[in-house]
């Protein structure tokens, strides 16, 4: 069965893109997770259709991933087709004001491309730890920025296998929302409009906005950013420091004590080390507030 469907897959893409029992611990931020039964590295937008289809053809499973950095894959790994568009399917070109860009690149490369063709306002993105699709898809942003304030459009692809390009203002982007996640749609790639400004004073503000990330962030240990959704009328990591469970910890897994709202992989942590943390931090903040927090990490695979 496993060679058939390889079989099939390589008529789609070359060889070389077409991995099987990859470790996911290479391809998360986390730096953690199983292997996964086969990993796909498409390039262009109709390979990724075609991919697609064939997978809801065969009704086997797949998980679309970008650069793994909001991702938690279980021990186990995936009994299914991971599809990545991450550094092969990362294209980025600036027109006037505009900066296309396909889903798999960094919003630190566009926000670096933004500051090379001196255009501001998508300096927020800078230091956010992940791909412009998934930035669409939650509406991400930082430091008072957020996607819908620059995204014109997004070409998305839907379940029906449908190319379809989509204006910003249709998208209902909310906190950690949007359009997209509800119906199911996959984000191929994105544009952006932003405002001619002073180089100097964009560095500058990249600069500043970096500096503040390596004081507060536990940059130097590999997590998947905020484990836990902001509770409405709180802030997650105060809760939890509040609760008492900076530096709690199970096996290899650590609540921050630099930011409570980072789970942390100090060097060998397993998937079960993080999700037993997780819960463990869950029942104490209701216990304490009676507030459930929602994580911001998904879950993927056996566990």
């Amino acid at each position: 069965m496993r060679q058939n469907i390889k079989e099939e897959l390589c008529k789609i893409l070359k060889a070389e893109r077409v991995l099987c029992d990859e470790p996911m611990s290479s391809h998360t931020t986390f730096h953690i997770g199983g292997p996964a039964d086969f990993f796909l590295l498409p390039e262009t937008c109709e390979e990724v259709r075609e991919l697609l289809c064939f997978c809801e053809r065969e009704k086997l499973p797949y998980y679309i991933l970008g650069n793994g950095s909001n991702l938690l894959v279980g021990d186990g790994g995936y009994r299914g087709i991971v599809i990545q568009l991450y550094r092969n399917f990362s294209r980025i070109s600036v027109e006037e004001n505009r900066i296309h860009m396909q889903a798999g690149a960094l919003l630190s490369a566009a926000a670096a491309a933004a500051r090379n063709a001196s255009l501001t306002g998508f300096e927020f993105a800078g230091g956010i730890p992940g791909t412009v699709g998934g930035a669409v898809v939650m509406n991400a942003g930082a430091y008072g920025g957020e996607m819908k304030d620059v995204l014109v459009e997004a070409t998305v692809l839907t379940r029906e296998g449908e190319l379809r390009r989509i204006p910003a203002g249709e998208l209902e982007l909310g906190y950690r929302t949007s359009v997209i996640q509800r119906e199911g749609h996959l984000v191929l790639e994105a544009v952006i409009a932003l405002d001619k400004g002073d180089p100097e004073a964009i560095k500058e503000k990249m600069r500043s906005l970096a500096e503040k990330r390596i004081q507060k962030q536990p940059l130097e240990y590999p997590s998947a950013g905020s484990t836990f959704k902001r509770p409405e009328g709180y802030f997650a990591g105060k809760l939890i420091m509040d609760s008492g469970l900076a530096g709690y910890q199970v096996g290899g897994a650590r609540v921050s004590e630099k930011h409570c709202g980072f789970v942390i992989n100090t060097g060998n942590a397993a998937a079960r080390d993080v999700r037993a943390l997780m819960r463990d931090v869950q029942d104490r903040v209701y216990e304490k507030f009676g507030v459930m927090l929602e994580p911001e990490v998904k879950f993927l695979g056996e566990f």
